[in-house]
């Protein structure tokens, strides 16, 4: 079977000199497209999203793309086998698409609703009732071999606020991520211990830790890496909680959007955020103008979003 060379159609961000990337689009046998064929772990991930508990409707080629990229990508840096629970919070139709599990198992949703859920950035807590149960407990990792990680698209109103935690106090062995009423980023990983990162000021993004020895443990966060010194504990039994924290919750909920959440082994924090840093950003992109952001670089991606959060549009 022959491809046929098709005409490609320019689209220009309104106001602006922006072009989309020269490119060819083809067609098979005047007028067919191939299928394209995915990664089968990006694939299982679809099926589920697209099934009947999920979206029970297709998810557009440029969002499956982006997904199906993310996947590849974290295989080739490694990361993908130590992600052991994980939900992509963005990209899927609906809230109940949402909530199919990339990784592991499903998460038991508490009080959220459809309006609570947004495609491009995900899904926001109120505070008081909302979170996630992962369904992974805390100690379904080894003790020196864990992460937790999350992405953050909007910020928290002040007070304590727990993004991520399997308890509710200073409980031993215990993994936490909260904003404090200080309005600091305390962390525990492995301990009853906090340790307070001195960030008085949120930024938004992808944030997590993961541990690989007993004395120490890195922490990612605004796009900067640190090492605390923090002997590990033996690991509470506890759920981990998403937008909350063990272990009959609610108890200090957070009211910021997540987009994105992992739970797993010890990997490289980086090259995750990486990843997912740009998933978002791809995710957001396809939704905003049906095309597909690996067609175009990050600079572009950046700024046609933000062109469309302003209320601009492609024409």
């Amino acid at each position: 079977m022959l491809l046929a060379e098709g005409r490609v159609m320019s689209r220009r961000f309104a106001g602006t000199g922006l072009l989309r990337r020269p490119g060819t689009r083809f067609t098979v046998g005047g007028g067919a497209v191939p299928v394209p064929s995915y990664d089968p772990d990006a694939q299982a991930y679809f099926d589920r999203v697209e099934g009947p508990s999920g979206d029970d409707q297709s998810l557009e080629p440029e969002v499956k793309t982006a997904i199906n990229d993310f996947v590849v990508g974290c295989k080739a840096d490694g990361v993908w086998a130590a992600i052991k629970a994980s939900c992509i919070l963005a990209g899927a139709r609906t809230l109940s698409g949402a909530l199919q599990p990339l990784v592991g198992a499903a998460p038991t949703n508490f009080n959220f609703v459809s309006g609570d859920y947004s495609r491009k950035t995900g899904l926001v807590g109120d505070g008081t009732t909302k979170y996630l149960s992962s369904n992974r407990a805390n100690n379904a990792e080894p003790q020196d071999d864990n992460h937790n990680a999350f992405y953050v698209t909007a910020a928290p109103t002040s007070g304590l606020r727990f993004f991520m935690a399997s308890d509710a106090g200073p409980t031993t062995g215990a993994n936490n991520f909260l904003q404090n009423t200080d309005g600091n980023i305390y962390v525990r990983n492995r301990s009853a211990t906090y340790n307070n990162t001195l960030a008085s000021a949120f930024i938004l993004g992808f944030k997590g830790f993961s541990r690989d020895n007993s004395a120490t443990y890195t922490l990612r966060d605004n796009a900067t890496t640190s090492v605390i010194t923090r002997a590990s504990e033996t690991p509470s039994a506890s759920a981990i909680q998403i937008f909350d924290r063990g272990t009959t919750p609610p108890h200090s909920p957070t009211d910021a959007r997540l987009a994105f959440y992992s739970i797993g082994e010890d990997l490289d924090l980086e090259l995750l955020e990486s990843r997912v840093s740009t998933l978002i950003a791809a995710l957001e992109f396809g939704i905003n103008t049906g095309l597909a952001a690996s067609d175009y670089d990050a600079d572009t991606v950046a700024y046609v979003n933000r062109g469309y959060a302003a209320g601009g549009s492609l024409s």
